[in-house]
């Protein structure tokens, strides 16, 4: 783009169009209004959300259903403050979110003089949760900061970013050269050589698995996963991230269900376990990861990853898409020959089976409460519909092993630093990125009242948004566990409140459905009503 004379407000808003940014979110402020004032110019629209960390996750499922950075901005302190812990989240699931906000001024002295939303060191805060906060010097620095931001979504395990413009550049103008773009960055491919030995591993493995996580989610679309999962002959289990990277029907799956004793037991028996792009973190098995007795073999972005967690065996760096592809060409044979060695008379597809009615039995009292109404749900939504989940009993215990998702469809789960109320934010990311597709925010009472003032959003936008709320009347996770301690539960029983008649208040529409033929009909007409649509299911309560 040409040179000029910008404001620094300018700068950043030119910068942002040059990276294709077309969509913000966030809440105008005293300090940010000049970045305000040319959002339109550059063509870039606005999502005005209720709170700021409502901003921020929302546009964290703006990114996760398109691939493209979220961006949020915010104005000076408490704003900046209110989305850090969705900034923390998109850092636990490596989500690309790049988070503006004005700053103190250049020279603004150390000691406190009691300026507008004084922080002390607002880049020290976000640098706590982000992968990095850059508080540029001069309006020119402004578009090297964002070129960095999108450099470091294009080139390296995403990360959220911070940029602070001090608010006297903001209003400055400067002259400038053309806008610095992020330089085009191709997919880092694995070193052969490692290829080769994973290749080897998986090809004299009797009795492989593979364990899918969102850094494998480049490599769903072809169906590249599925082929070597099926060439091998290896069941596969996914995390919360993963879930959907192969199609959840298919015979090979577990889906998510790292969390099953069963599963886990059976992952130590394995000979040869492919691990991609996952963490194999405490939050993804619920549990101390398993001391695995056969090779593990690590797909990852991040080098880090070989060393973390559970040390790979064969370290194998680069794009999961790139290195999928490898190791399928490698234990390819053309003609359809299988050359990796198999148990004698075990059955792949058998097994999976097995393991699958193994978990469900493990936790089938807890469970059957959501299932019902889960089957009604998958029975009315479109493959490619996309469900937004809560850090609630019903998501994690219910919908994330027990709603079959296949790869057109997407499920935005807070895995890993576990927030609430991303549910209904997220949802309006994801509808605003895909207006005519079916998305559906599924949560508890508890989750919903963190963020629920973004029903308001929701009915200004006006589009078709279903959130079913499962109604325990409190935070039901700490309550059980309060109770299996032996403590009487304390602070965890919240006053009823009548959410459909809440959601109606906001402008947009509630219901009640007590059984999953209601959850049926409300769930037909909420995807074809324009705004929010609160389909709350009571349960049972202690």
């Amino acid at each position: 783009m040409t040179a000029g004379t910008p404001t620094g407000g300018e700068a950043l808003v030119r910068a942002l169009c040059g990276h294709a940014v077309t969509r913000v979110f966030g809440i105008p402020g005293t300090h940010n209004l000049e970045i305000y004032r040319h959002l339109s110019a550059y063509g870039i629209r606005h999502v005005l959300t209720r709170h700021e960390q409502g901003a921020g996750y929302a546009a964290d499922g703006y990114a996760r259903v398109t691939r493209h950075p979220g961006v949020v901005i915010t104005t000076t302190g408490p704003a900046l403050l209110n989305v850090a812990a969705a900034v923390g989240q998109a850092y636990s699931d490596s989500v690309p979110l790049l988070v503006v906000s004005p700053g103190m001024p250049l020279r603004h002295p150390r000691l406190a003089t009691g300026l507008l939303h004084e922080t002390r060191s607002q880049t020290e805060a976000l640098r706590g949760v982000a992968a990095f906060s850059h508080r540029v010097s001069s309006v020119a620095e402004i578009d090297a900061a964002v070129a960095r931001a999108f450099t470091l979504f294009r080139s390296r395990r995403p990360r959220p970013a911070h940029i602070e413009i001090p608010l006297d550049l903001l209003e400055a103008a400067e002259e400038t050269g053309p806008v610095r773009l992020a330089p085009p960055v191709a997919p880092l491919a694995p070193a052969a050589a490692a290829v080769e030995r994973a290749a080897e591993a998986l090809l004299a493995a009797r009795r492989p698995a593979l364990v899918l996580g969102g850094g494998a989610r480049g490599a769903a679309t072809p169906g590249i996963a599925l082929a070597l999962a099926e060439e091998l002959g290896a069941p596969v289990v996914t995390t919360a991230n993963g879930k959907g990277i192969v199609p959840e029907t298919h015979p090979l799956s577990l889906g998510v269900s790292l969390h099953s004793p069963s599963v886990q037991n059976w992952l130590t028996e394995r000979d040869a376990v492919l691990a991609v792009g996952t963490e194999l973190a405490e939050s993804d098995l619920w549990s101390a990861p398993p001391a695995l007795n056969g090779t593990l073999i690590r797909v990852d972005l991040d080098p880090d990853q070989m060393y973390a967690g559970l040390p790979a065996d064969i370290p194998v760096v680069g794009d999961a898409r790139l290195a999928l592809t490898a190791l399928l060409a490698a234990v390819e044979t053309p003609g359809g020959v299988r050359r990796h060695a198999r148990v004698p008379g075990e059955d792949p597809v058998r097994r999976a089976g097995v393991l699958r009615a193994a978990r469900n039995a493990e936790t089938a009292g807890r469970d059957a409460r959501w299932i019902p109404y889960l089957r009604a749900l998958r029975a009315v939504l479109a493959e490619d519909a996309v469900i937004t989940s809560d850090s609630a009993q019903c998501c994690y215990y219910g919908a994330l092993p027990h709603f079959p998702l296949g790869p057109g469809g997407r499920y935005l789960h807070p895995t890993g630093f576990g927030t609430l109320g991303y549910a209904l934010p997220a949802a309006i990311g994801a509808k605003t990125a895909f207006p005519d597709r079916q998305v559906v925010a599924l949560s508890g009472d508890g989750g919903l009242q963190f963020t629920v003032q973004e029903l308001a959003t929701a009915a200004q936008l006006g589009l078709p948004l279903p959130v079913v709320v499962f109604d325990n009347g409190g935070y039901g996770e700490i309550r059980d566990e309060m109770a299996a301690r032996g403590d009487t539960p304390t602070a965890v029983d919240l006053a009823p409140v009548d959410l459909p008649a809440l959601a109606r208040a906001y402008g947009g529409q509630g219901t009640h459905a007590y059984s999953p033929d209601e959850l049926t009909a409300a769930l037909t007409k909420a995807l074809r009503t324009p705004g929010p649509t609160l389909i709350a299911i009571p349960e049972e309560t202690p």
